[in-house]
């Protein structure tokens, strides 16, 4: 079956990278996984394996028929229950995916890639972990390990630990993308950072994304319309720098004086 280009779709091939993305897991019996675009079911196969509970879901039409008739003995076990929807739309609570209970594992469509940062990580019903295939220049964005942080890193960084597993050769896939590609773990994730701050999640956004909206301009230019001149000693402390320059740490204490 040729892939799709509008879809996204690139077929994992290597056994290495989907053992190495079943590793990072840390799979138990009692687990219920939650898969993004099984496309073939290479990885859906690894999954089962495990004696796991899984949820995938396959937006192609053709796909589905495929996986359906590959995977028929499992479906009626009720080991693998396969849905034909976009992940977009899905609703966590129709299948019993409670907060924190279980864990997304996939390579996921790299086109909606951001799409499904935010969905998942600012859900209601959290996933407990995720393990994705990812384009690798995405990867190293969230690990920003150069030191220049974006909206992207800070926003997985806000709700989990994200950690580079295995880089993914652009070889190992059917048919082979123009860049190559990573498997990223983001685990413990929650809302516990706002908790524990005592900052209001959507508040918190607002200022993230103010102090990003012109990446070239200082910080004591972009907030200026939101520091008071009682709380103004942070941006005089953070003011030279720009958003990219920011730790997690330094937006929450930010964040924390501007709303205090």
């Amino acid at each position: 079956m040729k892939a799709k280009k509008s879809l996204g779709q690139n077929f994992l091939k290597s056994e290495s990278a989907l053992n190495k993305i079943v590793e990072a897991g840390d799979l138990s019996m009692e687990d219920t996984v939650l898969e993004i675009g099984p496309g073939k079911g290479a990885l859906t196969k690894k999954l089962l394996e495990k004696k796991v509970k899984v949820i995938a879901i396959e937006k192609d039409r053709e796909l589905f028929a495929l996986l359906s008739e590959k995977f028929e003995k499992e479906l009626k076990n009720r080991n693998l229950v396969l849905v034909n929807d976009d992940i977009l739309d899905l609703k966590t609570s129709v299948y019993d995916l409670k907060g924190g209970a279980y864990k997304i594992i996939a390579n996921i469509p790299y086109n909606i890639t951001g799409a499904i940062f935010k969905k998942f990580l600012t859900e209601k019903n959290q996933p407990e972990r995720m393990i994705l295939m990812i384009q690798n220049e995405v990867a190293q964005r969230i690990l920003a390990r150069d030191g220049r942080e974006s909206i992207l890193s800070i926003s997985v960084k806000a709700y989990g630990e994200p950690k580079m597993i295995v880089k993914v050769p652009s070889r190992y896939f059917s048919p082979s993308p123009k860049v190559d590609s990573a498997v990223i773990s983001i685990t413990n994730i929650s809302r516990n950072m706002f908790r524990k701050n005592k900052i209001k999640e959507d508040v918190f956004w607002v200022i993230v994304k103010a102090g990003f909206a012109h990446k070239r301009k200082k910080l004591s230019s972009n907030l200026k319309s939101y520091v008071r001149r009682e709380n103004s000693s942070i941006i005089n402390e953070l003011g030279n720098k720009r958003a990219e320059e920011l730790s997690l740490e330094e937006w929450i204490n930010l964040a924390k004086s501007i709303t205090e």
